[in-house]
């Protein structure tokens, strides 16, 4: 695969907007400044790390390099002193989530592929990587993980990004526009489902206990 640059733009683009998700979660829930850091940081980083240690690129490039953690502190002490109103936080963390998810979703992919993996196996890297930070977020808050909610597209979602760049890759196709289009996919399905409130489909015949 040839690389646009490699992921580390897509990654610090990804930490930064996921970080702001992580904050204003954190805010939403009335945390101090310490406890907005700690949630911004565990979303900004932690689907990367799961990439990351899976790949065995260790220790992982979040840890290694200064610029992950600085970009997600500074975005989550962003949040902390210039948070929108509380009755509008929820807007904001969902569009936030949105663009991480097809961000990291799209790096991971990109990043599995470089390291030699299979379309299959990549496209399942791209995912973990968009996922695990929110699950990780939403597991601190004491709330069921996003990715689990009853009715959530969300990492099928994740996985749309991630094919349209293992296709472009087999195509030879891929490159800035492709990964723009990978990011777009994923933040487009993903603002329209909840707009629309498109679900995924449930087990008929449930009956209430």
């Amino acid at each position: 695969m040839q690389s646009t640059g490699g992921p580390l733009a897509l990654d610090l683009a990804g930490v930064f907007v996921f970080a702001l998700s992580g904050a204003l979660a954190a805010v939403s829930k009335r945390l101090d400044i310490v406890g907005v850091a700690v949630l911004g940081t565990v979303a900004a980083i932690g689907g990367g790390l799961l990439r990351d240690v899976l790949l065995g690129d260790v220790p992982p490039p979040a840890l290694a390099d200064w610029r992950y953690v600085t970009v997600s502190g500074a975005a989550s002490v962003l949040v902390f002193f210039f948070h929108p109103q509380v009755s509008r936080l929820t807007r904001a963390v969902r569009l936030c989530d949105a663009a991480g998810l097809g961000l990291f979703a799209v790096a991971g992919t990109t990043k599995a592929l470089d390291a030699g993996l299979g379309p299959v196996p990549a496209c399942l890297l791209g995912v973990l990587t968009g996922v695990g930070g929110g699950l990780l977020r939403d597991l601190l808050l004491g709330e069921i993980p996003l990715v689990l909610r009853t009715g959530e597209l969300y990492a099928v979602t994740a996985l749309a990004g991630t094919v349209l760049v293992v296709v472009a890759d087999a195509l030879g196709v891929y490159g800035p526009v492709a990964t723009a289009a990978g990011v777009g996919v994923v933040f487009l399905i993903r603002v329209v489902a909840i707009v629309r409130r498109w679900s995924a489909p449930l087990p008929r015949h449930l009956e209430d206990h």
